[in-house]
């Protein structure tokens, strides 16, 4: 089966740029796969935040926008938003164990489990900590849900399955049927474990539910983690000393050795009547370094001022970040090299700049932003989002870019989750107008809409959309466009073979992007305001910016 990186379709020089009666000739397809052969290419060692990979990338953007003529976006007249994070990377070898049944188990990290601490100490080293069950760990008051009940964490682990309760039953309930909500997302997870003092949290890994192998967990689950600075209380609060997952063959073991069985317990985590269970003697100890560093990465930002009202403005944004260098792969392969996700997000934020540079001004002032740490939790654009180089209640909308495809063109094009915001109706309508239509995320249990740049911007109440790569393609339909998807999120998704290659076609890059184009010209020059669908969970946000604005 060809996968979605090692396409059959043959991109070859010359082909005829999109719409090229655009500025400057339009889309380039050639342009778009040349940004992102450079950009996912080993010199630049997978575009991890404060890496020599970091450098390199910030250098090629601010040449590029330069070139392009647009002009420093950034604090104090540069090209970069400065964003301070910590870096917190695993110094040594894990040492883990369970007890079980009065037996000591060896765990391997990366095989079993997955530990991680962001915890403002430089040491972890828990012994005999006691595990209970938690269900999917969700406290939501206003879904009528608490699967704590009241358990005091402290001194405890708890165990949390991923995604939420709706997501294998029968009927939907409380949590939106198969379209995930945050409650679902390992982040949420992370968090309120935190906020109930446990000293720890283990979330039981899945495939279908977590909508990624576990191939992705320990790729991500090894790398160094980041997060924003915070004071030592800040991050106590924030954090639990230790974190991580564990697979489900070894949550099996756990639980039929306290006398249990894992998928009757689960049936019972999806009722709002759940009481947490103790895992009968199960106890974990780790113990590891820490190295902790303060590490100050970086947004890109290029500007193109308004010509009548540049006080308002709308945002193109992508990702540059990936994951670096790694643990060699079965080909040797160290580099993560990060070529669809999302070096081609980032070549559209480029080729957007150059075409709206080349053009009229436009009534609203442009912000082509490339954003770092995606992948470490959305802390790049967190960190815009709480420090606008813009104001929000003047940042009309912002388009995000994710993984668009190299595999020739599709019918349609698709945005992530459901976001019930104007954009989705708009990007539907411009869609139309080439031809192509708009798909509604397919894959809702994901979470997509709670995965991407977007989301940080969505809570402060911008409307905000994430665009992707459809799955109708011409050649084949959604049977090959679902083939492609599925072999790539199996096989390359964090991994080092989601690396560019001569033979991807870049006319769907192209066709993308120019939608992309179409509708940020109209939000560009238009005097419309997009708006979140009545009781949608921004709505609030949104109006109170909205009333701040008048």
């Amino acid at each position: 089966m060809r996968i979605l990186l090692l396409s059959s379709c043959l991109f070859v020089g010359g082909i005829a740029n999109a719409a090229n009666d655009l500025p400057g000739g339009g889309i380039n397809p050639e342009a778009l796969s040349q940004h992102v052969r450079v950009l996912a290419s080993d010199a630049f060692e997978g575009r991890a935040p404060a890496s020599n990979g970091e450098q390199r990338t910030v250098d090629y953007l601010v040449e590029q926008f330069t070139k392009a003529g647009l002009q420093p976006g950034g604090a104090n007249g540069s090209w970069v938003q400065e964003v301070p994070l910590v870096r917190a990377t695993v110094d040594g070898e894990v040492a883990a164990s369970l007890t079980l049944g009065g037996k000591t188990l060896p765990l391997v990290n990366g095989e079993d489990i997955t530990l991680q601490s962001l915890s403002p100490f430089g040491v972890v080293d828990q012994q005999d900590v006691p595990l209970v069950f938690v269900g999917y760990g969700i406290s939501a008051p206003e879904r009528h849900w608490d699967d704590y009940k009241d358990l005091d964490l402290s001194g405890k682990i708890a165990v949390v399955l991923i995604n939420d309760a709706d997501f294998e039953a029968e009927q939907p309930g409380a949590f939106d049927g198969k379209a995930v909500t945050y409650y679902g997302r390992w982040t949420y997870k992370f968090e309120e474990a935190a906020r109930r003092g446990a000293e720890g949290v283990l979330i039981v890994h899945e495939t279908a539910p977590a909508a990624y192998p576990w191939a992705t967990v320990k790729a991500s689950g090894t790398s160094p983690l980041f997060d924003i600075e915070r004071s030592q209380d800040d991050a106590l609060a924030a954090h639990t000393p230790v974190r991580g997952w564990m697979q489900r063959a070894l949550a099996e073991r756990i639980f039929s050795a306290a006398g249990l069985d894992f998928e009757a317990e689960k049936r019972k985590a999806m009722r709002a009547d759940f009481q947490p269970v103790a895992l009968g003697g199960a106890r974990l100890s780790a113990s590891f370094w820490v190295k902790r560093e303060r590490v100050v990465s970086r947004n890109v930002v290029a500007k193109l001022e308004g010509a009548s009202h540049p006080e308002e403005s709308v945002i193109f944004s992508a990702h540059w970040d990936a994951f670096g260098i790694g643990q060699p792969d079965a080909n040797g392969q160290t580099v993560r090299h990060g070529a669809i996700d999302n070096a081609t997000g980032v070549a559209a934020v480029l080729e957007l700049g150059r075409v709206f540079a080349a053009g009229p001004r436009p009534q609203r002032s442009l912000y082509f932003v490339a954003l770092t740490a995606e992948e470490k939790g959305l802390l790049g654009a967190s960190y815009y989002a709480a420090h606008p180089l813009a104001p929000l209640e003047t940042t009309v909308a912002v388009l995000n870019i994710e993984m668009f495809s190299p595999d020739g063109e599709n019918a349609d094009i698709a945005t992530w989750g459901k976001g019930r915001v104007s954009l989705e109706q708009d990007i539907d309508r411009v869609a139309k107008a080439r031809g192509r239509r708009w798909s509604p995320d397919p894959n809702l249990e994901a979470g997509f809409f709670y995965r991407a740049d977007h989301f940080a911007f969505a809570r402060k109440g911008v409307p905000a959309i994430t665009v992707g790569a459809g799955l109708d393609k011409l050649d084949g339909g959604v049977a090959a466009g679902r083939a492609l998807r599925d072999a790539y999120f199996a096989k390359c998704y964090h991994q080092a073979c989601d690396a560019w290659s001569p033979q991807w076609d870049g006319r769907g890059l192209a066709a993308d992007t120019l939608l992309v184009y179409d509708l940020g010209l109209e939000l560009a020059n238009s005097r419309r305001w997009p708006t979140w669908e009545k009781g949608a969970e921004f709505e609030a946000a949104r109006e109170a910016s909205d009333a701040a604005r008048r």
